[in-house]
């Protein structure tokens, strides 16, 4: 079965997760790179000619919320990096995991923050980077998946989801779809289509809401975003309630693409490391789920367990 990560918007490049009944190969790039470091990430062109320094970046944060809101939180940060980079940044509302995957991947896209589940794909597929994430004061870092459902819902353990509707976000999402799957199946033994409806709602917060509204009697969601949620006042924390919660999975990975002028990827870095973090609109919207600053990550170690996820899933990455 393959399963379009584009969707129907786009069609001049198609990036298909393959689910196979066979064992998948080990984790690896598209043949378009090379990783002779070995770090699992597409090594930057050693020619000039072929390493990018555009005049302005691109910036795009997941598209986990209302893009408008994040566009005000992340303005101050994107002011730090033109500081810092001497370059102009300019956000770019991404409306899916689909449509930023694609901008990075055509050369639209050059400094992002990729949920968690779409790292591998944007590592593999277009040559994401990452190196940075959010994390505490005491360098802990981290969310869980959680599956919800609303008071009343009929639904008081996962059992319960049996003959039922169950909303995931897409795709690409770790705990919107690949991690929920793979623990229903080996935890639970239960299939989406066997065992119950599997609908997607395209994001988190949508998801959220949905089973705040009744409109999903569960869903499978990121509890960072709904810690962010209860804490706008966007939902009532009564209005929902918990029926699993996983282990802690690493959160969003921010990076860069491959072929950035190696100068400007140092500068880029610099950028998220000596961020101010204090009085900032970033600082007041991720301490709601406990963020308070950026730390150095490496996709080959973090992202591991993501990679394993994959692997119960029996998913590989082919990037046509």
């Amino acid at each position: 079965m393959a399963i379009n990560l584009i969707g129907k918007a786009v069609a001049a490049t198609t990036i298909i997760l393959l689910a196979s009944t066979s064992a998948h190969a080990a984790f690896k790039l598209d043949s378009r790179f090379t990783d002779n470091d070995g770090d699992l990430t597409a090594d930057t062109p050693t020619d000039p000619a072929q390493q990018v320094d555009p005049d302005t970046l691109i910036f795009a944060y997941t598209p986990v919320e209302d893009p408008a809101v994040y566009a005000q939180v992340w303005d101050g940060f994107l002011k730090h990096m033109e500081d810092v980079t001497g370059k102009k940044v300019q956000f770019f509302p991404v409306q899916s995991n689909a449509a930023q995957l694609e901008a990075m991947r055509a050369g639209r896209l050059h400094v992002a923050g990729f949920n968690t589940g779409s790292n591998p794909i944007a590592v593999a597929c277009a040559g994401f980077k990452s190196f940075a994430m959010m994390a505490r004061e005491d360098d802990s870092f981290g969310y869980e998946m959680e599956i919800i459902t609303y008071p009343g819902s009929g639904i008081d353990k996962v059992e319960d989801i049996k003959g039922n509707k169950m909303a995931f976000t897409s795709e690409t999402s770790n705990s919107g779809f690949k991690a929920p799957s793979a623990l229903l199946a080996s935890e639970f033994n239960m299939k989406a289509g066997d065992d119950f409806e599997a609908v997607f709602s395209g994001k988190h917060d949508n998801s959220i809401l949905g089973v705040a509204n009744k409109d999903y009697p569960a869903a499978a969601i990121a509890n960072s975003v709904l810690n962010r949620m209860v804490s706008r006042d966007v939902i009532k924390s009564d209005q929902v309630s918990t029926i699993y919660k996983s282990q802690t999975f690493p959160t969003t990975g921010y990076g860069f693409v491959y072929n950035l002028k190696p100068e400007l990827q140092e500068k880029i870095k610099e950028a998220f490391f000596s961020f101010p973090w204090e009085g900032s609109t970033l600082a007041e919207e991720f301490s709601k789920s406990g963020e308070a600053k950026f730390i150095p990550i490496t996709f080959k170690e973090h992202w591991d367990v993501i990679r394993k996820i994959d692997d119960a899933n029996d998913v590989s990455y082919d990037c046509q």
